[in-house]
């Protein structure tokens, strides 16, 4: 382990065990482990949910639990995290730590693409943890701020609401836009440029692993 990263997991609060359990699992069951939240990020989105105190949080791309369950931690007990997640073979593993977790009830699972299925839960969002498919953010964006093809259903935030979008930083690659051309880079490119540029929003890119977007609406 990198010693600044040992360094800020000595000194941060330590992580939930059923939590640490799902990382485990997740590393040796998962494909892609490290897109796992873990647990300095996952300790991050549970301290924004208790400061922002959402009712309603949209999550796009569940993986398999570990952010959804940080937020629910944090989340009042009336609220609610609708989390979307594409790949239907992590479907058994999330349910059983939902089902495990004492904050599980809070979270509802949809399987399929956030896409179609966000603008169908008739629901404006609080906060929306966006860790998708990177080459669908500037797509994702779009539906969340009801823009282009999504003006029909209308905005899926409010006034006030937050997004935070995971991987913005893409490994490094997004800071060298004319080598790194692949789908990827260029979906993460095109989303920060679309959040800088819009005058509805600020935000900060915090460089906490591979890079998050928190992003605020100032009006919509």
């Amino acid at each position: 382990m990198d010693p600044i990263e040992k360094y800020i997991r000595e000194f941060s609060s330590p992580e939930d065990p059923l939590l640490a359990r799902l990382d485990r699992e997740t590393h040796q069951r998962a494909i892609h482990p490290q897109m796992v939240s873990g647990h300095i990020q996952g300790k991050l989105l549970g301290m924004l949910v208790d400061m922002v105190r959402p009712e309603h949080i949209l999550e796009i791309g569940t993986f398999t639990g570990y952010s959804a369950l940080s937020m629910a931690a944090a989340l009042s007990d009336n609220g609610t995290i609708d989390t979307i997640e594409a790949d239907d073979e992590l479907e058994d593993m999330i349910r059983s730590y939902l089902a495990e977790s004492p904050v599980g009830h809070k979270v509802r699972l949809h399987i399929g693409s956030a896409l179609n299925v966000a603008p169908r839960l008739g629901l404006r969002f609080d906060m929306v943890f966006v860790d998708g498919d990177k080459r669908e953010y500037p797509a994702y964006y779009r539906m969340l701020m009801g823009d282009g093809e999504f003006s029909a259903t209308g905005p899926l935030v409010r006034e006030g609401s937050y997004i935070m979008a995971d991987n913005i930083l893409w490994y490094g690659k997004v800071a060298e836009p004319t080598i790194h051309t692949d789908p990827h880079t260029t979906a993460i490119n095109t989303f920060n440029r679309m959040v800088a540029e819009d005058d509805r929003v600020e935000n900060v890119i915090l460089p906490l692993r591979d890079g998050i977007n928190l992003i605020r609406i100032k009006y919509i």
